[in-house]
């Protein structure tokens, strides 16, 4: 059978000829491969060099080659974080015709390291905890599209940090199945296998000497179940909202803010019968929020303000008719940001005379006044919006914030 190289972009199949497919996997010679970490695979996987690309190439059967390459294609269409599916080649041979496994070729996520390797640098408990959030993440948005992944483990998971924020993502779907919809007992299944095979291989690193000695590998692994059961409830609860009640927003916000997640993207589906809101949460590194407000806004901010100025900012653009978040003909986040400081920010500080500012700068005043717009709404049970909660500010609370600024006589 000659040699088929089966891909869907054509540039793939060129480059990916000039390796050397008549040997097998653990035969190649060292001028093609790419020294890069590996996970536990039951398989034989290579990072090789092909063109300006760095591919993983792995070693198995026929179907299930053509099946993992399907599933993964199936993923990057849902926008679900997984590796690329490039290439399968089929109908390999040694110098001798006896025939050789076909192999599955996938893109290397640039900058990404299997989880468990991560774990082998004896990584604070802290960055441990971190990354787990970020693969409680991932197995919601996988769930969430319909895909069970039958085999989640610190091998089958790369990690990578991008502008401060860390993300999972998917590298082997071999046991993968998509359904249109997952039932809570598949669901269940399969988080309780990532639990199983967590706590295993964090067992085998504790046996080596790898894992840092405050982590329990057992509660480790139960640990992600709660915190994927967390995240599912307050992600996948349909929120109805009143007009003119958009605090409740806030709410949901702020209640994922407190199981350690951010709010990347928001999506409000306005209905006859009211508001549905969707979230995407994100895990995200300190000092993350300064770099986004900044960058987008040109705003210098502490920490804290930058994180709730980043809150309000997003509230604000899924209400604008021209915020279509993927869609090329949307506006692009960053001119959505300069309208918000322009139309927003910089009218609302204002309207704070500047003998009244004290030695507050305009992100705190902001930061401030949102906080009692959020106190004056809940207690309304509707939005008051942002004029009125400036007026009972100015009145109720900026004097005595004046006061406590004031040097003391003594």
């Amino acid at each position: 059978m000659a040699l088929q190289i089966s891909a869907t972009n054509p540039e793939h199949p060129a480059l990916l000829l000039e390796l050397p497919w008549q040997l097998p996997l653990e035969q190649w010679p060292e001028e093609y491969l790419v020294p890069l970490p590996r996970g536990i695979s039951r398989h034989v996987v290579r990072y090789a060099r092909a063109g300006d690309e760095v591919i993983a190439v792995k070693e198995l059967a026929e179907r299930p080659a053509l099946r993992e390459y399907q599933l993964l294609r199936d993923l990057d269409r849902l926008a679900i974080p997984a590796v690329d599916a490039l290439a399968v080649v089929t109908g390999r041979s040694d110098a001798a015709g006896e025939a050789l496994e076909p192999v599955l070729v996938t893109r290397h996520l640039g900058g990404s390291q299997p989880y468990r390797s991560m774990f082998e640098t004896t990584l604070r408990p802290a960055t441990m905890h971190r990354l787990m959030d970020a693969l409680a993440v991932l197995l919601v948005r996988l769930h969430l599209a319909g895909f069970a992944w039958g085999d989640c483990s610190l091998s089958n998971t790369l990690f990578r940090r991008d502008a401060g924020a860390y993300a999972a993502y998917l590298v082997d779907a071999e046991t993968g199945e998509l359904h249109p919809r997952l039932s809570e007992g598949q669901r269940d299944y399969d988080l309780d296998l990532a639990r199983v095979n967590i706590s295993g291989e964090l067992l085998d690193l504790e046996a080596s000497g790898a894992l840092h000695p405050s982590v329990d590998p057992v509660e480790f692994g139960a640990e992600i179940c709660a915190r994927y059961r967390s995240l599912w409830q307050e992600l996948t609860r349909t929120s109805v909202y009143p007009a003119g009640k958009y605090h409740y927003i806030e709410r949901r916000i702020r209640r994922l803010n407190d199981l350690g997640f951010d709010v990347a993207e928001m999506q409000i589906e306005h209905a006859s019968n009211g508001d549905t809101v969707t979230f995407v949460p994100k895990v995200v590194d300190a000092g993350h929020h300064q770099r986004q407000l900044l960058r987008l806004t040109g705003l210098d901010a502490e920490e804290n303000q930058a994180r709730r100025l980043l809150n309000d900012l997003e509230s604000w653009m899924a209400t604008q008719e021209d915020y279509a978040p993927g869609d090329p003909l949307g506006a692009r986040p960053e001119v959505l940001a300069h309208r918000w400081v322009r139309e927003v920010f910089r009218p609302t500080v204002r309207a704070v005379p500047v003998e009244l500012r004290g030695a507050m700068d305009p992100a705190e005043i902001y930061h401030e006044l949102l906080e009692h717009r959020w106190y004056l709404s809940e207690r309304a049970q509707h939005d008051i919006g942002l004029d009125t909660a400036v007026e009972d500010y100015l009145v109720n609370i900026l004097p005595k914030v004046r006061e406590s600024l004031q040097p003391s006589a003594d």
